[in-house]
């Protein structure tokens, strides 16, 4: 059986692997961020708290807020999505866990992909200042 620390680490190692992914420590805890958005939140890594990890969900987010071990966040993140995850009884369910990682991390590419460039003028529109009077 592995041990919280060491399954929180495969999970932020798993994240991490993840394109455009970096780790920073906001107010000590460990994040994955893509491009300076926080894409999943694992805390400290103290050895005391239950709490696993911090991620938004779209698709599993009834799911998993049907789950005794998973409530929605605080500071009213909840509000959008965001659950906090914390050690269920028994083995960690570090299959599902990936998926969700791998559900916001995907929200994450799409939304860069899904950027489009602003709006420019159109050659067929004029502005008054344009059109020549006789």
């Amino acid at each position: 059986m592995t041990t919280r620390s060491a399954a929180k680490g495969r999970l932020l190692k798993y994240a991490l692997a993840k394109p455009d992914a970096t780790l920073a420590h906001p107010w000590g805890e460990n994040v994955a961020k893509v491009r300076g958005k926080v894409f999943v939140f694992f805390g400290l890594d103290d050895g005391k708290s239950d709490y696993v990890m911090g991620v938004k969900l779209t698709k599993a987010l009834l799911y998993a807020k049907s789950l005794p071990y998973v409530e929605a966040m605080g500071y009213g993140l909840g509000k959008s999505g965001w659950v906090s995850v914390k050690r269920p009884k028994g083995a960690l369910p570090n299959e599902m866990f990936e998926e969700w990682i791998d559900e916001r991390a995907e929200d994450r590419g799409q939304q860069r992909g899904s950027e489009s460039p602003r709006p420019t003028r159109s050659a067929s529109r004029t502005r008054t200042s344009d059109v020549i009077t006789k």
